[in-house]
């Protein structure tokens, strides 16, 4: 992004930046606390999570404001708009996430007293590494301006997919065994599910940052293999 000749509109556009950062942080590490309290049943971990929603959304809203301010004062034009516009988009998918790492951390004291046997919960621990990595990687190279890392970012939420499609299956198969790993099964379903959103967040965030960067958009149509509708249909 080029240097302006008015000093403190570069200024406004870093703050944004920083918000976008500060925000891609958090929400990885509500994500990682929901996933270690869900499977540690950590109460304590699981509260603070959702007591960090507050300040996600203070973020966004301090993005928002800036972000409305400067279209109203500076009228910005092409790339300058851009950037803004893209910014208050990606703010609104990491606010999400927040929310997402929230409905699992809430999901902490149903599972139950005990920790979520290991082998219940293994698969969803890989899972959030993935979908943790690919938070951690969006935000990189936005702050990076790699838009060619982006697309191929994009392109990875395919892994998401296939594991969120493996994890549905084993967990229906534990639950069949044994009714006893129901409620436990249900709940991880449900947090896999949100893991798989958070995917879906993370390719709209790379989407955005792709255009901000370019100012073209990546192709529409990307294949999504989520293969559970079709299981649940065949049933």
């Amino acid at each position: 992004m080029g240097e302006h000749t008015v000093t403190s509109f570069d200024d406004e556009l870093e703050h944004i930046d920083r918000l976008i950062r500060d925000m891609g942080d958090l929400s990885g590490s509500m994500l990682a606390g929901a996933t270690q309290a869900l499977l540690e049943t950590d109460n304590g971990m699981a509260q603070r999570v959702i007591s960090e929603d507050t300040i996600m959304d203070a973020k966004q809203r301090e993005l928002d404001d800036l972000a409305i301010t400067m279209i109203a004062r500076r009228q910005p034009m092409a790339q300058d708009l851009r950037a803004v516009v893209g910014a208050i988009r990606m703010a609104a998918d990491l606010e999400r996430i927040g929310d997402l790492a929230k409905n699992i951390a809430k999901r902490v004291g149903a599972v139950g007293e005990n920790a979520t046997p290991r082998k219940l919960s293994h698969s969803i621990e890989t899972m959030s590494e993935l979908v943790l990595l690919q938070v951690s990687r969006v935000i990189d190279h936005y702050v990076a301006r790699e838009p060619e890392a982006l697309q191929a970012l994009r392109a990875d939420d395919e892994n998401i997919d296939i594991q969120y499609t493996a994890i549905f299956r084993e967990l229906l198969t534990y639950m069949m065994e044994d009714p006893r790993n129901i409620t436990a099964c249900t709940h991880l379903l449900f947090c896999a599910k949100n893991l798989e959103r958070i995917g879906d967040h993370v390719t709209n965030i790379a989407e955005n940052a792709y255009f901000v960067m370019t100012g073209t958009q990546l192709p529409v149509s990307r294949p999504k293999l989520d293969e559970t509708s079709m299981t649940v249909s065949a049933a």
